[in-house]
């Protein structure tokens, strides 16, 4: 009788494992929301839910990926110059549905850079002052359009490019700024 009490707490710690291993809030943000986006179009495409067609899905997906989700299909091994190659262990688990919280939860057990990445803060480029902010942060928001700044060499140039584009790239943050 002792030993089967003792199972059966044997079976409750493996089959509830600790709070330590569960992710925090904010824990695996670009992993969570990147794959969950990934599942997302996945169902809409009526993609076979296999390992080969999931991990093609997710290689043809990562090309198009940039900033901090090409950093995290580098990662994954999901990128053409990738050193690793744990691609495997998401696209095996979506293809049993698994929720993306718990892929994420075993990518941090492999690589726990892939939980450390964490999304840029957005700019609201209604009401900030483009003439405080640093030159850096001026040429990322340039970058995040797709555009650059050939012959910029000032603060003031980037500004104006800034201002010029900003009618195509944030329609609504060109309209409520007054300083135009």
């Amino acid at each position: 009788m002792l030993s089967l009490s003792g199972l059966s707490v044997a079976l409750a710690l493996a089959l509830f494992p600790g709070s330590g291993e569960a992710l925090k809030e904010g824990d695996c943000e670009v992993c969570i929301t990147f794959l969950g986006k990934f599942y997302q179009s996945l169902e809409e495409n009526n993609v076979n839910f296999n390992s080969a067609d999931i991990e093609t899905a997710i290689v043809k997906t990562c090309k198009d990926a940039k900033g901090k989700e090409n950093r995290f299909c580098y990662y994954i091994g999901a990128t053409s110059d990738a050193a690793t190659k744990i691609i495997n262990e998401v696209s095996k688990p979506l293809s049993y549905h698994a929720p993306v919280e718990k892929i994420c939860e075993k990518l941090k057990k492999k690589d726990s850079q892939i939980c450390e990445l964490k999304y840029d803060k957005q700019l609201d480029l209604t009401t900030v002052d483009l003439k405080k902010l640093k030159v850096k942060d001026l040429k990322k928001i340039l970058e995040e359009w797709g555009e650059s700044c050939k012959g910029c060499a000032e603060k003031s140039d980037f500004i104006r490019k800034i201002t010029e584009l900003m009618p195509k790239y944030a329609p609504a943050a060109a309209k409520a700024r007054t300083d135009l």
